[in-house]
């Protein structure tokens, strides 16, 4: 989805980067009548004085702008299709001299950062560096690394803008680093790397084998795992292509185990049990030789 600069990712149609101030409409050739109109056809959303947004934003984009801050964090970085885990909340960035901040009805949970920030006055979002600092410290280790694989695989952050965060996060956090790979696609596949990992085990990310395709995880190489998600594999024909590549690995001597990203993301206990059994058992048979082309190691 995001591929463009560090700090200048596409954004999607319904989140603009700035607010509109009533100067800017005149400049642009409205009159007074004709933005009291708009309000109050819906055309144009008054989100607090002299704060709007054209009518089609993105709620939480509008909500921030309304609690006077701006889209930070987790909040931020879902909306740009980075992995994140579901947290509750809406995470805004708010000035740490910001005494008197809006407070409208809400039903949901806004979660604060008071820190500075590099953008501008009116942006209605902090830059991708800066969101990616705040959700390091706002999840647990693993899914943290889960988040920064996600954006760098996407193009939001490259290898300066990594060393810019971890340059900008509590020390304890900078072990991490060594952690990351961008090769992984999605967040649950870095969060099955990391259980095997802390199994022992050896593991390949996106190797494809002569006869099967590309696989998502290779562990010690005769483990196939596959992270299904309902988003990816959802149609009968996606299910009778992966029951192929499955029988075509089995046929070369891999083992495939299919892991839900559900119980990866909400019964991990159980998957990392299922892993080390399955590791602990070892191959079947020993795989045939077969051409496997690694795109590198963790």
């Amino acid at each position: 989805m995001i591929r463009s600069s560090a700090d200048r990712p596409v954004l999607p149609s319904d989140v603009p980067t700035a607010v509109l101030r009533r100067a800017h409409l005149l400049a642009a050739g409205a009159t007074g009548r004709q933005i009291t109109d708009a309000v109050r056809d819906g055309r144009l959303l008054r989100l607090r004085r002299d704060h709007y947004l054209p009518r089609d934003t993105d709620p939480q984009v509008c909500a921030a702008v309304q609690w006077g801050g701006r889209l930070d964090c987790v909040s931020l970085l879902r909306l740009l299709g980075v992995f994140v885990r579901e947290r509750a909340g809406l995470h805004i960035q708010l000035a740490p001299d910001a005494s008197r901040t809006p407070r409208p009805e809400a039903s949901t949970e806004i979660v604060r950062h008071w820190r500075p920030t590099s953008s501008a006055a009116d942006d209605v979002l902090v830059p991708v560096r800066e969101a990616l600092c705040a959700a390091v410290r706002c999840q647990r280790p693993r899914d943290a690394v889960a988040t920064l694989d996600s954006a760098w695989h996407l193009g939001a952050v490259d290898e300066d803008g990594l060393a810019d965060v971890f340059a900008h996060v509590p020390g304890r956090y900078r072990s991490l680093r060594p952690l990351l790979d961008q090769r992984a696609e999605a967040g649950t596949e870095t969060l099955v790397r990391l259980m095997l990992r802390s199994l022992g085990c050896h593991v390949d990310l996106q190797v494809r084998i002569d006869g099967v395709g590309r696989v998502d995880l290779l562990v010690d190489g005769w483990l196939v795992i596959e992270c299904d998600s309902r988003s990816h594999h959802g149609s009968w024909g996606n299910h009778k292509r992966d029951r192929r590549r499955d029988a075509a690995a089995i046929g070369l001597g891999f083992t495939t185990l299919r892991l839900l990203a559900e119980d990866i993301l909400f019964r991990p206990e159980w998957v990392i049990e299922v892993l080390r059994r399955a590791v602990a058992r070892g191959p079947g048979t020993t795989p045939r030789t077969v051409r496997v082309h690694n795109s590198g190691e963790l």
